[in-house]
C-alpha cells in the first residue's frame, strides 16, 4: 500500500470540522453532496435516526434520460434540482449543507445554486 493522499487527508479534516458544527434533525435534515471526477452523489440524511431521507446521483435513471454528464456544473445544477423536487415531495422545505470536506466551489457550488432555484432553503 502507498503513501496517503496529502489532498485526501486534507479532505477528511474539513469534513470532520464541518461535521462537528452540520447535524442534521428531523425538522431541518441534512443536504450531504460527494464529487467524484465523472459523477455528483446527494442525499438528505436525519442525523438523530442516522436515515437517509431521499438521494439522488448522476448515475440514476432520472438523470441518464437527460443526456446530461455529472462530471460538469451543468449535471451538477441539474441533479440540485432534482434532489430539491424529490424533497419538496416528501414535505421537507429547510435543510443544512453540507460540503463534505470540498471547497464550496464549482460542482458543488451548483448543486446548492440548483436546489435553491427550485425551492429548498439553506
Amino acid at each position: 500500500m502507498g503513501k496517503p493522499n496529502p489532498r485526501m487527508i486534507a479532505r477528511k479534516v474539513r469534513q470532520r470540522r464541518v461535521r462537528q458544527r452540520v447535524r442534521g434533525t428531523p425538522k431541518r435534515p441534512r443536504l450531504s453532496v460527494y464529487r467524484s471526477n465523472k459523477h455528483i452523489y446527494v442525499q438528505i440524511i436525519d442525523d438523530t435516526t442516522n436515515r437517509v431521507l431521499t438521494a439522488v446521483s448522476s448515475m440514476g435513471k432520472d438523470f441518464r434520460v437527460t443526456g446530461k454528464g455529472g462530471g460538469n456544473i451543468t449535471g451538477a445544477t441539474l441533479v440540485g434540482e432534482m434532489i430539491a423536487e424529490k424533497a419538496l415531495q416528501q414535505g421537507i422545505q429547510e435543510v443544512v449543507f453540507d460540503r463534505n470536506g470540498f471547497l464550496y466551489h464549482g460542482r458543488v457550488k451548483a448543486v446548492a445554486m440548483g436546489a435553491r432555484e427550485k425551492g429548498l432553503a439553506f
